[in-house]
């Protein structure tokens, strides 16, 4: 397995997005999102996306950006999640603020090459990068894959589940945590996509009635309302650290 980045291999952007994306479509509407968009973070910290090729055909995806975290006026990880963690990025660069911490933003494998360490190579390389910057902490807004089979149940409960060998029963957390992460808080507003009823039937194929419905790629139910024409969906991260 190779590991490149959009610093020495800008080319690799394309075929890396091609792999797919995390969750339904409607996520591409999160308007905090825009700030995530490849082409942003390529020009911006090339050195943190990162594409796994094995065979020199990309199977893998990561993307990281740096944010000044903790400071005086930020003590904790935000209860926005990955929204937050964007808003942060953008805030720093704004503020000429000196980033301390890696905040992973994406880890994404082919279907094909799951289950074969793929994502730990990448959250490695992603430690590796962090040192290397002389950042002190990895973090990451972690959603839970699994969730999405238990959209209706709360993100503490589910979060909080674990199988008889003591592990989280959701197999992205217990990914994590085999590599050393620990829980830090629930970030309970991590995204947030708003639509009216005809975009969320466009995004979804359903069409959206009074109170909460699940929708396909959805981790938690989206909260409709006839009379305003309006869905909401707010989407829970849980964070993890990783120790460098």
């Amino acid at each position: 397995m190779r590991i490149e980045d959009l610093a020495t291999r800008p080319d690799l952007r394309r075929p890396a997005l091609e792999l797919g994306v995390v969750g339904g479509e409607f996520l591409a509407h999160d308007v905090i999102g825009d700030l995530a968009a490849s082409a942003r973070l390529a020009a911006r910290w090339p050195e943190f996306f990162l594409v796994l090729l094995e065979n020199a055909v990309p199977v893998a995806r990561a993307a990281a950006i740096p944010v000044a975290y903790p400071t005086d006026e930020r003590t904790e990880l935000p209860d926005h999640g990955w929204d937050g963690a964007l808003l942060w990025a953008a805030q720093d660069v704004m503020d000429h603020r000196e980033p301390t911490t890696l905040v992973a933003l994406e880890v994404h494998v082919a279907e094909r090459a799951r289950g074969q360490g793929v994502a730990a190579l990448a959250l490695t390389e992603l430690k590796n990068r962090a040192r290397h910057a002389g950042l002190s902490r990895l973090v990451v807004p972690v959603r839970p894959t699994g969730k999405a089979d238990h959209a209706a149940e709360s993100i503490v409960d589910y979060a909080a589940r674990r199988d008889k060998l003591g592990r989280p029963v959701d197999p992205w957390l217990r990914n994590h945590e085999r590599l050393g992460a620990r829980p830090v808080k629930i970030a309970p507003f991590a995204m947030t996509v708003i639509g009216t009823l005809d975009q969320w039937e466009e995004w979804t194929g359903v069409r959206l009635g009074d109170g909460l419905t699940s929708v396909p790629g959805g981790i938690a139910p989206v909260l409709g309302s006839v009379a305003q024409n309006l869905g909401v969906y707010v989407e829970p991260n849980v964070w993890l650290e990783h120790p460098l």
